[in-house]
């Protein structure tokens, strides 16, 4: 082949040749650190009960979460957020469970915080989605819309009684308008200023969560594309950035990841302070599907997309896999 001149002048794949050069030049890495593992524990089960359409994830019983968030700590993860799913007979209207301190949730997270202590974050989803026998995340009017303000006072409840608990971090997730103020408000009154606010900042009305309304035993019917954001939009996000931090939030989140990486992005420009990701259950259950199908490298994919969000500006990922790759990281 004849040759012109020195061309190409430039090579880029000198610095693709071996593993340990591509070791050595890469741009974004994962950590055991970086990872925060959600944890479902149900009331009123005596073994771990298997999520169908979330394959190798469980509702815990009390006993074996406290044994997850052991497995965890040791294998570096950050911290350990939990969901509870109450028995289906205490669901209301308001979401009753959520405030009773002797609540699925609450009881774990005493039940975690006395295993782990301060070695692993024990952190909270502060909902009412979980708790209310229509699903919704809030208290419903005489219409059957959810009442914004009357929900908020239900949160600032909940976030009482799961800083009393033992929650280091509460996560808001319900998308009210307000409701990093109010929670922010509502710990400092009894003295709880070092709990902190994890916001879901961002979180669109996706697909995605299919998987997540087994895990949790939801209750809903319909759909909650009045208060979650719309997934068409992207200025909006950052509206919302720009409350939380307004109004508290320590932390701030993108919710589904993976479809939102762009948003995620942008988040992470724009703010300052930590940024999380949450790779949802549709993201766990489509690779574990096409992988038990053989279809792709389930390892491989896992470490990619968890790169992907890394790479795109969160500092730190909830993932199903958290335990799972931090070992393997290790």
């Amino acid at each position: 082949m004849t040759k012109y001149g020195s061309f190409p002048g430039t090579r880029p794949r000198r610095l693709r040749t071996t593993p340990a050069m591509r070791r050595m030049v890469a741009e974004t890495r994962l950590h055991p650190a970086d990872f925060i593992l959600p944890a479902f524990v149900r009331e009123g089960v005596s073994e771990p009960v298997s999520i169908s359409s979330m394959p190798g994830v469980v509702q815990h019983t009390r006993d074996s979460l406290k044994k997850a968030a052991v497995e965890a700590l040791e294998a570096g993860v950050a911290g350990i957020m939990l969901f509870g799913v109450p028995e289906e007979a205490k669901k209301d209207a308001f979401g009753t469970p959520g405030t009773d301190p002797d609540g699925i949730l609450q009881v774990a997270l005493r039940d975690v915080r006395a295993e782990v202590g301060d070695e692993l974050l024990v952190m909270s989803d502060l909902c009412l989605d979980e708790t209310t026998d229509h699903g919704h995340c809030g208290v419903l009017d005489d219409q059957g819309r959810v009442d914004n303000d009357a929900t908020l006072e239900r949160y600032a409840e909940m976030a009482q009684v799961q800083a009393d608990a033992g929650a280091h971090i509460v996560g808001p997730s319900g998308m009210m308008d307000g409701q990093i103020g109010v929670i922010r408000d509502a710990l400092d009154q009894i003295g709880r200023e070092d709990v902190a606010i994890l916001a879901y900042t961002v979180k669109y009305s996706s697909a995605f969560f299919g998987p997540f309304r087994e895990a949790v035993g939801s209750s809903l019917k319909g759909d909650r594309k009045t208060y979650q954001q719309d997934p068409a939009n992207a200025r909006e996000s950052l509206r919302e950035l720009a409350l939380d931090l307004e109004e508290g939030a320590d932390m701030v989140m993108v919710k589904p990841a993976g479809p939102y990486l762009d948003i995620l992005a942008r988040v992470a420009d724009a703010s300052d302070v930590p940024v999380a990701a949450y790779q949802i259950s549709g993201e766990y259950s489509m690779i574990e599907a096409a992988a038990e199908k053989g279809w792709i490298d389930r390892d491989k994919a896992i470490l990619e997309t968890l790169t992907g969000i890394k790479r795109a500006g969160a500092q730190n990922i909830l993932t199903y896999w958290a335990t799972e790759v931090a070992r393997n990281l290790r």
